[in-house]
């Protein structure tokens, strides 16, 4: 589970109800059951019509992105390309084909079969990098999504405003319960924004972060696999893939590495 997300949303509510109820307001006129019909409903009918059939059925493993945490480990994946390409490097490029099944990773396990397949390196970076490209055009559909949904929500509840309005003015006969009145038919707008910026573009926030990060993993894949086609050495395809990491983590690998060279 991705923790962030829980514990963003849990910080997020319990802000609003905890500021609500510190001026004085009673939790019992936030929960508008009509406020939140309009609201998410209308929200869903609008993205509904945005979005194909096809594109809606992804909503439910991009909200599995969202709320589960995959971790991409960058620097086991640099040891085992490293060991790949001293391997290659010593019993030749079909002598891989027996650890195939020992790669995790179905886009390294794919391009290392590209390799032992002799297939030109032209013609391996191309297909590699479609398939990257393909896979980011995927995840841009649950970012257009939830964005989207972003956009609307906050147009929804000014419209269950603009209703509620509409209810109370039509019917000022007892003028004592009419601030009241108007305070709950805001209770949509504040669902609409609410759900925007908590929910919604957030969603898409998270789905983009987790897909460059994908993306630069597949990115370091991609030129590891090229550089055992090429047979370089395993020293400089090391120095070479580390250019990915974040500064910390490269400080962290070092420092392992280090570790291990006094062990």
């Amino acid at each position: 589970m991705d923790l962030t997300s829980v514990i963003g949303l849990i910080i997020g509510l319990a802000g609003l109800v905890l500021g609500f109820i510190l001026e004085e307001g009673r939790l019992g006129m936030l929960l508008k059951e009509t406020a939140a019909l309009i609201v998410f409903g209308g929200t869903i009918g609008a993205v509904t019509v945005s979005f194909s059939p096809e594109e809606l059925k992804t909503i439910p493993y991009f909200l599995r992105v969202v709320f589960t945490h995959k971790k991409i480990q960058f620097s086991e994946t640099i040891d085992q390309l490293v060991k790949i390409a001293d391997k290659a490097r010593r019993e030749g490029l079909l002598s891989l084909e027996t650890q195939l099944d020992e790669i995790d990773s179905e886009f390294m396990r794919r391009g290392m079969q590209l390799v032992i397949d002799g297939t030109d390196p032209d013609l391996t970076r191309n297909m590699l990098e479609m398939e990257i490209e393909a896979f980011e055009k995927r995840q841009k559909i649950g970012i257009d999504i939830f964005n989207t949904a972003g956009g609307f929500a906050p147009t929804m509840g000014i419209i269950g405003t603009v209703m509620g309005l509409v209810q109370v003015l039509s019917n000022v006969s007892d003028p004592n319960k009419l601030a009241g009145a108007i305070a709950v038919a805001f209770i949509a707008t504040l669902y609409g924004i609410f759900s925007a910026n908590i929910l919604w573009i957030p969603f898409a926030g998270k789905i983009k972060v987790k897909t460059e990060k994908e993306v630069i993993h597949m990115e370091l894949i991609l030129e590891g696999v090229l550089s055992v086609q090429a047979g370089e050495n395993p020293r400089v395809i090391r120095e070479k893939l580390m250019t990915f990491l974040s500064p910390a983590d490269k400080q962290a690998l070092l420092a392992l590495e280090q570790a291990g060279v006094e062990m």
